[in-house]
C-alpha cells in the first residue's frame, strides 16, 4: 500500500489532522484529548483494514490477469459486493474472457494456416512431379512429334498450376476478409452470359449441347465479377462431368421469396458418400481417379454465401448433377 503515492499523501494528511485534533482536544481538557485520540485511532484502523482488503482484491485480479496473459486455460475471479470495485472486476473479467477467446481464435487460425499450407504443398507437388518427369523424357527423346506432345502437356500442367495458385489466392483473400463485394443490380441473363463466355469454344469442340431458360428482367443484387467467377467454377465442373456429346441446362426462376439459378449436367452425378463434402476445401471425392484440386466448389460456395446467397448440389432425378443457387429477396 505504501508504494501508492496517493495513499502516502492521505496517510500524511490524516496524521497531521489527527495530531492537530488530539492537540486541540488536550488543550481543551484531558477527556476531549483522549476522545480525539481514540476517534483518530479507530478511524485510522478501520480505514487501514478496509484499504488492505481492497488491495487484496486488486492483487487477486492482477494475478488472474497475469495468468491470462501467460495463456492460462482457467480463469476465476471471485464475486465481490456491489460497488466500484465490483464493477471494475466485472469489466476486467469481460476483457480477460475476450482476450482468451482471441487467443483461441489465433491458435485455431495458426492450425488452419498450417493445414492449408500442407494441402497447398500436396496439391502443387503432383503437377510439379509430372513436369519434372516430362522434362526428363524430353531430354532423352529424339522424336520431334513426341517432344511437341510432351511440351504441350507441360504447358497444360503449368496452366493448371496457375489456376490453382490464382484460386488459392482468392480463397486466402476471402478468408482474410479483405474482399469488398459490390452491391449492384445484376440482370441474370447478363450474369449467365458473362460466366459462359470462356467456355463457349470448349463446349463447341466437345459437342456439348447448351440450353438456357432464363426469362428476361430477372434481377439479383450482388457483385457481377465475383458471382460470374462462382458460376464459372460450377460450369467447369459440369463440363468435365458431361464429357463428349453431353448436355448442360441452365434454368432461372423467380418467386416472391428468392431467385434461383439451377445448372444441370448429363454426367454421372455424385457418389452418395461424396454429397455431404462437395463444398469442402481440397475434397476430391472417394474416387481415387477424381480430377481437379477440390478448390473450385469451395471457392464458389464462399463467394455466394458471403453475398447472402446459398448453394446446394445433388443428383438429378433424370440423371446427372444439379447445382442450385438461391438469392433471397
Amino acid at each position: 500500500m505504501l508504494r501508492n503515492r496517493e495513499f502516502r499523501q492521505f496517510a500524511i494528511l490524516f496524521s497531521l489532522m489527527a495530531a492537530a485534533a488530539v492537540t486541540l482536544g488536550f488543550a481543551i481538557n484531558r477527556l476531549a484529548g483522549i476522545l480525539a485520540a481514540a476517534s483518530a485511532a479507530a478511524f485510522g484502523t478501520t480505514f487501514l483494514a478496509f484499504t488492505k482488503a481492497r488491495y487484496k482484491s486488486i492483487a487477486q485480479i492482477s494475478d488472474q490477469i497475469d495468468l491470462v496473459l501467460h495463456n492460462a486455460d482457467r480463469l476465476y475471479i471471485g464475486e465481490s459486493d456491489e460497488g466500484e470495485l465490483s464493477i471494475l472486476q466485472s469489466e476486467i473479467t469481460k476483457m480477460m474472457l475476450r482476450i482468451r477467446e482471441q487467443n483461441y481464435a489465433l491458435k485455431e487460425g495458426k492450425e488452419h494456416l498450417a493445414n492449408s499450407l500442407t494441402d497447398i504443398a500436396h496439391q502443387l507437388r503432383t503437377p510439379l512431379t509430372s513436369v519434372n518427369l516430362i522434362l526428363s523424357l524430353l531430354e532423352n527423346n529424339p522424336d520431334e512429334n513426341e517432344r511437341k506432345a510432351l511440351i504441350r502437356e507441360t504447358k497444360e500442367l503449368f496452366v493448371q498450376m496457375d489456376w490453382l495458385l490464382t484460386s488459392l489466392l482468392k480463397l486466402s483473400r476471402l478468408d482474410a476478409g479483405i474482399v469488398v463485394f459490390q452491391s449492384e443490380k445484376i440482370d441474370v441473363n447478363s450474369l449467365i452470359c458473362s460466366a459462359l463466355r470462356p467456355f463457349l469454344i470448349p463446349m463447341e469442340l466437345h459437342s456439348i449441347d447448351l440450353q438456357i431458360n432464363a426469362p428476361k428482367g430477372i434481377i439479383i443484387q450482388g457483385d457481377l465479377g465475383w458471382l460470374s467467377e462462382a458460376i464459372q467454377n460450377i460450369l467447369k465442373n459440369c463440363i468435365e462431368s458431361a464429357g463428349e456429346n453431353g448436355k448442360i441446362e441452365i434454368v432461372c426462376e423467380s418467386n416472391p421469396l428468392f431467385t434461383e439459378i439451377a445448372i444441370h449436367d448429363s454426367g454421372a452425378g455424385f457418389r452418395k458418400e461424396d454429397l455431404p463434402f462437395l463444398f469442402n476445401r481440397f475434397y476430391r471425392g472417394k474416387n481415387s481417379n477424381a480430377t481437379g484440386y477440390g478448390i473450385g466448389l469451395a471457392l464458389c460456395k464462399m463467394i455466394i454465401t458471403r453475398q447472402g446467397g446459398m448453394i446446394t448440389a445433388k443428383n438429378h432425378l433424370q440423371g446427372g448433377a444439379i447445382f442450385s443457387i438461391r438469392f433471397p429477396k
